[in-house]
Order: C-alpha cells, then sequence, then structure tokens
C-alpha cells in the first residue's frame, strides 16, 4: 500500500521534526517505511468489524482542520505549507476523516481495558516508591539587574550598585519585594512581581539554587551573582519534602495502569487482524 502525503509528513515530523523535503535521502527512507507501516496499520483498523459502527461527523474533521490552521498566522500561509507538502485542502480533510476514525476505533477498543484492582494498585505503590517521593520544593521570587557593558547603567559596578540600593530599601521595607521588582526587575518575571514558581533544588542556575535552598522561608538573600547578572532572592515559602500516601497516590496508579492497560488491549487487537 502506498502512504498517503498525509502520512509521509506525519512520519517526518514524528521522527525528524522536519517536513519531508527538508530530509535527506536515508532520512526520507526511513520516513517512507515508518509512514507505509503506519498506513497499512490504520488500513486493517478501518477494514475492521469494530470499525463498521463508527461514524465520524463533518463537526469533528472540521475541530480538528481548525486545530491545525490555528496553529500557522494565516490561512495563505497554512495553504502555501500543504502546497510544499504535497496536500491540499481536500486531501487534508481526507486525511483527517481518516485518522479521525482510526483513534476513534482505537479509543473503543482500549476501552475494552480492565480496570486495575486494588490489590494490583498496592502493588505498584510498593514496588515503585520513588514516584510518590515529592522533593522539598520552595516558593521563590527575584530581582535581576543584568550585565551588559554596552550599557553605562549596566556594566558590572553600575548593576551590582543599583542592586545594592535594592537592597536597602528592602531591609527596611521587606514588603516592597514585589513592587521593586516591578519597577527594577530585568526579567520577564518582573510582571508577576518578580516571582519565579514553586520548584526543586536543580532549577535554576547553580549558584542561585545554592543559596535558596539554604533560605529561611520569608527570607531575602544578599546579592547573588550568576551568569546573567545580580539577583535578590526571595524564599516566600518552603514546601517540605513528602512520600504520598497509598491512598492519596491511588488515583495516579489507577490512570497510569489504565492507560498501559488501554495500550496493551489496543496492540493485541491490531495484532489479532488480519492483513
Amino acid at each position: 500500500m502506498t502512504p498517503t502525503a498525509y502520512n509521509v509528513l506525519r512520519a517526518a515530523l514524528s521522527l525528524f521534526q522536519k517536513a519531508p523535503s527538508e530530509l535527506a535521502d536515508t532520512e526520507l527512507t526511513q520516513v517512507q517505511r515508518q509512514a507505509a507501516n503506519e498506513y497499512a496499520i490504520e488500513g486493517r483498523v478501518l477494514n475492521s468489524r469494530e470499525a463498521s459502527g463508527v461514524v465520524i461527523t463533518d463537526r469533528e474533521v472540521q475541530r480538528a482542520y481548525e486545530e491545525i490552521l490555528s496553529r500557522y498566522d494565516d490561512e495563505t500561509v497554512f495553504l502555501s505549507e500543504l502546497y510544499k507538502n504535497q496536500l491540499d485542502e481536500e486531501a487534508l480533510r481526507a486525511a483527517l476523516y481518516r485518522q479521525c476514525k482510526v483513534d476513534t476505533v482505537l479509543e473503543l477498543i482500549g476501552s475494552r481495558a480492565p480496570d486495575a484492582s486494588e490489590i494490583e494498585i498496592g502493588i505498584y505503590y510498593h514496588l515503585h516508591p520513588e514516584q510518590f517521593q515529592k522533593p522539598e520544593r520552595r516558593e521563590a521570587g527575584h530581582i535581576l539587574i543584568s550585565i551588559n557593558p554596552d550599557y553605562p547603567e549596566n556594566t558590572r559596578e553600575m548593576a551590582r550598585s543599583r542592586l545594592e540600593e535594592i537592597r536597602l530599601k528592602l531591609q527596611k521595607k521587606p514588603h516592597k519585594f514585589a513592587d521593586l521588582a516591578l519597577k527594577h526587575s530585568e526579567c520577564p518575571t518582573a510582571l508577576q512581581g518578580g516571582m519565579l514558581g514553586v520548584m526543586p533544588r536543580g532549577t535554576l542556575y547553580a549558584e542561585l539554587d545554592a543559596v535558596l535552598f539554604n533560605m529561611k522561608a520569608g527570607e531575602i538573600s544578599d546579592i547573588v551573582e550568576s551568569e546573567i547578572g545580580f539577583h535578590l532572592l526571595l524564599c516566600k515559602q518552603i514546601q517540605k519534602p513528602e512520600t504520598l500516601s497509598l491512598q492519596k497516590a491511588t488515583p495516579k496508579i489507577r490512570k497510569l495502569m489504565k492507560e498501559r492497560a488501554r495500550r496493551t488491549c489496543q496492540r493485541a487487537w491490531i495484532a489479532s487482524l488480519t492483513a
């Protein structure tokens, strides 16, 4: 069976994150092989008894079409890209109809998968304890003054001096952190009062990470230097490490095991289909 241009495009994006026209010969051969295999499997799914009872509406196809269209700045660019990949609107809609039907059939097959029992969930929990341990996390904010010798106010000396002035203000009025971040910080987080969010170790630059995880809740750091400039850190809140109980972990495990059972059920069903 010869795969459609849509199958080839999907395989190229999946394997190499490139359009077929951008691929080397060896890459294109690999893409065509995968596209042909996927097209053959889709054919077996669509010829199945289960597929005969599946109806795909024009509305479903339109929704899928509009989702792809929304990734482009305008429809002209979108249609131009389709043409480059040997597709047009009609061919794409036909491919989306086919894909929607395959996906719906596989969802139907996957729904046959049994739910995990409480015993199975308990066994999984005790065999994978590392999945249910939450590390210590900290809610942090910062004020950044960057170093850029091309600007007089951002030379190394001036950047540090500017941040030192801010630090002195915060020593007297620590509650002004968000206001001062909005006014002075040169990081996009200034619009959120300097807040970086809640994070575990290893998220920030190493210099900032080392300081943050030695601070007390509510504390503001001394000036810290990273490769992008000087920072004042705020440790707003500390979330202690936690091990989820079996009761709290059960919904996560049930979902994970259900998804695994669905995939197993789908693979077994596909394997049972005649070519």
